[in-house]
This record gives structure tokens, C-alpha cells and sequence, in this order.
């Protein structure tokens, strides 16, 4: 198994805006899951990567007035499931239909769609804002028969809801290889017929185009494949995007427009984090 290395980012003062924008501040610079508290929070990046060092040049134009700490600490792979257990993961009930929980969870609330995520270092458990407004734009979808791409799929869980949900062929795909395998695990715990590719959207150009097309990454890398995103989908199909802020939405939307990509939704939450739904006309 793979081992980590935790960040801890203390704040003084800390608020909720504060330790989102940390968080997608490290994302970029490729950490890959978070834990925020009332203190800071801390990210977890592969033992491979100088985590300290990554995350002090990543944060280093911190733009609020917050003073931070920041530490690390080695993690050795086989204690990470412990980790989310203790600490972190919990199950949650989204909108009284759709209940997330791992194989560890003792009482689970009763859902119509049930979905089971053994996460490990993969980011995707629906205490995210980004994740649980996908779930939310899902939920809202048509997609019985329907063929559905997704980017980025970390644990699958935005495969699986869309599988339950009627969808006929659900691929995910995933540059992360123990994201991928955890994806391809998660998807026999659920008895979910997803196909699940190691690769990026260069990928997009060997699948058939699809009715939906979710990618819920960050800001960057939206901006850098929202070509192949709108090529890999029909005309009139329907795109669905998050992983940055409100503020974002302009740049966004700027870069969709010349591939025919027009807004008809959008989800923000308090935090700023923000979904659009897009449909390519």
C-alpha cells in the first residue's frame, strides 16, 4: 500500500471560507484529500512528494489575514483506513434519498439508493460540498438508457448514484492509479456495472459520445479540457462541472462558450464552492 504524508495547517484566526480556499489552493498543487476542523485542516499528498514544502509554496499567497502553521507527519499506508474510520468519514444522507457509507459503518439511515465506499486515499465520500452538489444535480437528472462520462471519478461514488439511477453505461475515468483500483473495488462492494479507465480526458477520444458528461476536478484542469469534454459529448447532452468557487463561474463559462456550452443551473454553497450544469446547444 501506498504511504502518505499529512500536512497539518493550523490557522489564527480560522473560518470556514479560510480552510476551503487552503484546501483548494493544495488540490491544486496535488494533494489529494482534506480534513478541515475549527483550527485548520489537514491534506494528505503521497509520501513520494515533499508535502511541507509543496504546501508552503502553495499557500504562500495565502490571501486572508491568517497566520499559519504549518507541519507534517508520515503516514504508512496500511494505517489509512484506520485513519478514516476514526476520524474522518461518517455516514451521510443526502436530501432523504441517497445514503454514503463504507463497509465499516454500524447504523446506516435507509436510503433509496444505498451507495458503499471503502475510500482509502481516494477523494469522493459526499462531505464535500463539489461532491454532494453533483449528487444534487444527479439526483435532478433523466437518466434512464442514458450513457454518462466521469472525469476525474476518484471512489466512483458520482458512477455508482448515475448506475442506480438508470443510467445504461457509466465510464469513469481516473490519472490516479490507487484512485482508479479503489474506484474498480468500490464498484464490486456496490454490484455496479461501470467501466472504469486509467487515463485522463486524452481518453475521451476512445469512448462513444455520451448524454452527460460530469467532471468534478478544479478549476485548472477544466479550463485545460473543456475541449475534449464538449467533443466527447452530444449535441444537447448536458455537462456537469465543479471543483472551484463562484468566483470562478466568469472564466468558466468564458471558456465553455466557444464549444457551444450554455449555463442552465447552478448550485453554490455557503463555503463559495460552486456546480453549473451546462447544456451544449
Amino acid at each position: 500500500m501506498n504511504d502518505y504524508v499529512s500536512v497539518r495547517v493550523d490557522m489564527t484566526p480560522c473560518f470556514a471560507d479560510a480552510t476551503d480556499l487552503a484546501a483548494a489552493f493544495l488540490a491544486d498543487a496535488g494533494f489529494e484529500s482534506f480534513e478541515p476542523d475549527e483550527a485548520g485542516l489537514t491534506a494528505y499528498i503521497r509520501a513520494s512528494e515533499n508535502g511541507e514544502e509543496l504546501a508552503r509554496e502553495a499557500l504562500a499567497d495565502f490571501p486572508f489575514e491568517s497566520d499559519l502553521k504549518i507541519s507534517s507527519e508520515f503516514i504508512k499506508g496500511e494505517d489509512w483506513n484506520e485513519e478514516w474510520e476514526k476520524n474522518y468519514f461518517k455516514p451521510i444522507l443526502l436530501d432523504n434519498l441517497c445514503v454514503v457509507h463504507s463497509t465499516f459503518h454500524k447504523d446506516v439511515p435507509d436510503a433509496k439508493y444505498d451507495i458503499v465506499i471503502d475510500p482509502k486515499m481516494a477523494f469522493g465520500t459526499g462531505h464535500h460540498d463539489t461532491t454532494s452538489q453533483m449528487m444534487r444535480l444527479i439526483l435532478a437528472l433523466q437518466l434512464e438508457g442514458k450513457n454518462v462520462i466521469d472525469m476525474g471519478t476518484g471512489t466512483g461514488i458520482l458512477s455508482f448514484l448515475a448506475k442506480m439511477r438508470g443510467a445504461e453505461e457509466v465510464t469513469g475515468i481516473e490519472i490516479d492509479l490507487p484512485a482508479y483500483e479503489n474506484a474498480v473495488e468500490n464498484a464490486v462492494l456496490n454490484k455496479c456495472d461501470v467501466s472504469f479507465i486509467h487515463g485522463d480526458a486524452s481518453n475521451l477520444k476512445e469512448i462513444k459520445k455520451s448524454d452527460y458528461l460530469f467532471a468534478n476536478i478544479n478549476r485548472n484542469i477544466i479550463l485545460q479540457d473543456i475541449d475534449k469534454y464538449a467533443a466527447a459529448l452530444k449535441d444537447y447532452g448536458e455537462m456537469l462541472l465543479s471543483g472551484f468557487y463562484e468566483a470562478d463561474i466568469p472564466m468558466i463559462l468564458e471558456a465553455a462558450l466557444p464549444y457551444g456550452l450554455k449555463e442552465n443551473e447552478r448550485l453554490v454553497s455557503p463555503a463559495g464552492w460552486t456546480a453549473l450544469k451546462l447544456t451544449k446547444a
